[in-house]
């Protein structure tokens, strides 16, 4: 990944270049030398500003639900009936028009310049087009058809009243769009499309190539429960393009926006500084799942817990219980008083042994012979005001950049902290392990391909783990490349050598030629990888059936016994009913029905079940296993 980095924020500007409520009396009463037009690259630096898949509202309130309805998270309090309840959601149904507004802004300009000029930025407006697709994918995932075509139009004689495009008309005209896009970026010539102005691939016009081929594949993985031989087809025409796929740290999508601020602005620098995912923790068989097969990721995508040796021994000298599955990750001896001494971590030994998830069985928390362990706070006491987690939540310096960590230490030691100075943050957004996890899958579903399946499974896992290095790094993880000096048998977190070796040689990160079961290890990869893009690894849970029930790797939990069968677990989020007065009332009214959808809110999970976006209709129930 090339690293380019804007100096400021220039919001301020920026906006008033593009701004969508431009005054045209105004413009016709000024001077016109101090009529201020907008530049082209200055519209696509603004278009990547606001491109944004995964902000505050999205981790705040949709992921905490998609990672409990795909049970690879658990509540704090534990899986109970309610657990199906939706809350309310963000903003994901409407932020791809915080980019859409910009590709419609750069056609009208260049449709003002004469076509010598506006063929130089031909590049510029292809890139736009990359970023809004991402963006109407990611719409639709969760909410179905979206207004998109005539979107953002009014200012330049559409409507204000946009109706709204069925999602599979939208694959089409997307697929279309990236294809063009491809066209334009391999064969263009003459361009002003300035690096200085891209911070994703510094104006390189090849790398955009790649992203844009890659992105077909996003739409082939959504299509394969409504045309699987179209989706197949997609993926051919994608493996054998001469333009080629993402394919290394220079061509992931991976980028950080701007490295200082203007006008106040931090949220484009550090993502935001608000708390989030405070009462969702890691699933335990996620975890149980990764530290057994020793994948380095389960160290970028959890944060140790709190109990270092330090702790386990200031537990035993207080002659306080060490919660039963740490203690078994414990060499200890005992004196003649009884008191226990730590001596070494067992098996593996640090950081392994610091990553615990919670248990997603139903009412766990309150089975408090069995599961107290996890859930009864007071066993995790020292003293009246220092407690310590004993599982592993997930790790906030994956999505922001303002973090604080402070080190469990004990009470009247030092209070040792890091991350006091924020960092810019570096969001991850397609990668080349998460096209080669595509490719796999669709080589294990018959589609004409250059590889095998086990070729682009093993380079997807290769990839994905050295990708989340090089994003735990970036984002100065807690535990990178640092122990803080506290506790002497504190091991630091970043990848180390033969260790991607050693995952790999775990049965569980192997094909075998046995198609179902390849496919259940391919979709496992593809949710673990999606875990820092929560609206695709439930696009994935949801289209695959995995997790499955009665599965040796990661096992769906049937909760019909506890009164919540597969079937009452949303698939999709609600459409907020409209009101009368809504200017748009009509038409979402009559795009409501179209779709099949009930509109309002507190709905029931079978509701939410039943009535499926169009590219979920025929995917196999949750824990059902893959359709072949």
């Amino acid at each position: 990944m090339k690293i380019y980095k804007l100096s400021a924020i220039l919001l301020g500007t920026l906006l008033l270049l593009v701004s969508s409520c431009r005054d045209e009396f105004a413009t016709l009463n000024s001077n016109p030398s101090n009529v201020t037009k907008a530049d082209p690259s200055f519209l696509f630096a603004q278009a990547v500003i606001n491109f944004e898949p995964s902000g505050y509202l999205l981790w705040y309130y949709n992921t905490p639900m998609t990672y409990t309805f795909g049970q690879v998270g658990t509540p704090t309090g534990g899986f109970t009936p309610q657990y199906t309840l939706e809350t309310a959601t963000g903003d994901q149904a409407s932020n791809y028009l915080n980019v859409l507004l910009y590709a419609r802004d750069l056609a009208h300009q260049r449709s003002l310049m004469s076509a010598a000029v506006s063929a130089q930025y031909a590049n510029i407006a292809s890139a736009i087009d990359v970023m809004t697709v991402y963006m109407g994918i990611f719409a639709t995932d969760m909410y179905g058809d979206i207004p998109f075509t005539q979107a953002c139009t009014a200012r330049y004689g559409g409507t204000l009243t946009p109706q709204f495009d069925r999602v599979s008309d939208l694959y089409t005209l997307w697929l279309k769009t990236l294809d063009n896009a491809v066209q334009t970026f391999t064969t263009s010539t003459n361009q002003i499309f300035p690096g200085t102005q891209d911070v994703v691939y510094g104006g390189k016009p090849a790398q955009w190539a790649k992203l844009a081929n890659s992105m077909k594949l996003k739409i082939a993985a959504r299509l394969i429960s409504q045309n699987k031989p179209l989706a197949l087809t997609i993926a051919s025409q994608v493996a054998s393009a001469s333009c080629g796929v993402l394919n290394g740290s220079s061509d992931d999508f991976l980028f950080n926006k701007a490295n200082s601020v203007s006008n106040g602005d931090q949220d484009k620098v550090y993502h935001w500084n608000n708390g989030f995912l405070t009462s969702t923790a890691a699933s335990q068989r996620v975890i149980n799942f990764m530290v057994q097969n020793q994948d380095p990721r389960v160290r970028f995508f959890y944060q140790k817990n709190q109990w270092n040796s330090k702790v386990v021994q200031a537990f035993f000298s207080a002659e306080k219980n060490v919660p039963s599955y740490i203690l078994n990750n414990v060499n200890y001896t005992t004196d003649a008083n009884g008191i226990h001494h730590f001596v070494s971590w067992k098996g593996i030994g640090e950081p392994w042994v610091r990553y615990y998830g919670l248990p997603v069985e139903m009412n766990a928390q309150q089975n408090a012979a069995q599961y107290g362990d996890y859930f009864d706070p007071n066993r995790v006491k020292l003293t009246t005001t220092y407690s310590y987690t004993p599982y592993s939540m997930f790790q906030y310096k994956m999505v922001v950049g303002t973090n604080t960590f402070t080190l469990p230490t004990l009470p009247g030691d030092p209070v040792v902290q890091d991350n006091i100075n924020p960092v810019p943050w570096y969001g991850m957004y397609m990668s080349t392990a998460e096209v080669n996890l595509y490719l796999a899958e669709f080589s294990l579903l018959g589609a004409n391909l250059p590889q095998s399946a086990s070729s682009y499974f093993n380079a997807a896992l290769t990839a994905s783990v050295t990708e989340y290095d090089h994003l735990a790094n970036l984002n100065k993880l807690p535990y990178y490349g640092k122990t803080y000096g506290y506790d002497p048998n504190e091991v630091s977190i970043e990848l180390r050598p033969g260790e991607i070796a050693t995952m790999l040689a775990n049965p569980a990160y192997q094909l075998t030629g046995n198609t179902a079961s390849d496919l259940e290890k391919v979709y496992i990869q593809q949710i673990l990888h999606f875990t820092y893009q929560p609206s695709d690894q439930f696009v994935t849970i949801r289209r695959s059936g995995c997790p499955k029930v009665g599965s040796n790797l990661i096992a769906w939990q049937d909760y019909t016994a506890g009164g919540v069968p597969s079937n009452a677990v949303p698939r999709r989020f609600e459409v907020v009913a409209p009101t009368p007065t809504d200017l748009m009332y009509n038409v979402k009214v009559a795009a409501y029905k179209t779709e099949g959808f009930t509109s309002g809110t507190q709905l029931p999970g079978t509701t939410l079940n039943s009535e499926r976006v169009w590219q979920d209709i025929n995917a196999p129930q949750f824990g059902a296993g893959p359709n072949q």
